[in-house]
């Protein structure tokens, strides 16, 4: 059961990174409110501010990806469960990005010259996010098959 949750990761992940997290805008009737999402936000920030776009880019696209691609690897036996440290570390990197979406979010409604709402991306991104996590935490949990079963 693991093995296909953490797989079918490796398709909701990029889903997540195109799907709507917010939408934003300044608060009249005539102007509508403009989807962001994982990847239109890059973009953006790529354009302004490198050295953010590039911490970001690690946060919320490499970091979840290579944990998912390293615990498939784990499942399947193609790699050796002592590297699961450091794949908890690079699903607490994730977490790190979900925290910041949040704070951008309370900082904007708190400042009040536009309108935000949050989109149903934002809820799937944390979802991976957390499920990677739980996955982690459940493989980590498992005990090593012996030195004599294939893994």
């Amino acid at each position: 059961m693991l093995k296909l949750a953490n797989l079918s990761l490796l398709i909701l992940f990029p889903v997540a990174w195109f799907a709507p997290l917010m939408r934003a805008g300044i608060d009249l009737p005539l102007f509508g409110l403009s989807e962001i999402s994982v990847i239109s936000g890059l973009q953006s920030l790529w354009q302004t501010d490198v050295f953010l776009a590039l911490v970001v880019t690690v946060f919320a696209l490499f970091a979840p990806y290579l944990k998912t691609i390293g615990l498939a690897l784990i499942h399947f036996g193609l790699m050796r469960r002592k590297v699961l440290p450091v794949l908890h570390v690079m699903g607490k990197l994730a977490m790190a990005d979900i925290f910041l979406i949040a704070v951008y979010i309370t900082l904007a409604k708190g400042i009040g010259l536009g309108r935000i709402e949050t989109a149903w991306g934002l809820y799937l991104f944390t979802g991976c996010i957390l499920a990677s996590l739980g996955i982690g935490w459940r493989t980590g949990k498992r005990p090593a098959p012996p030195a004599d079963m294939p893994r």
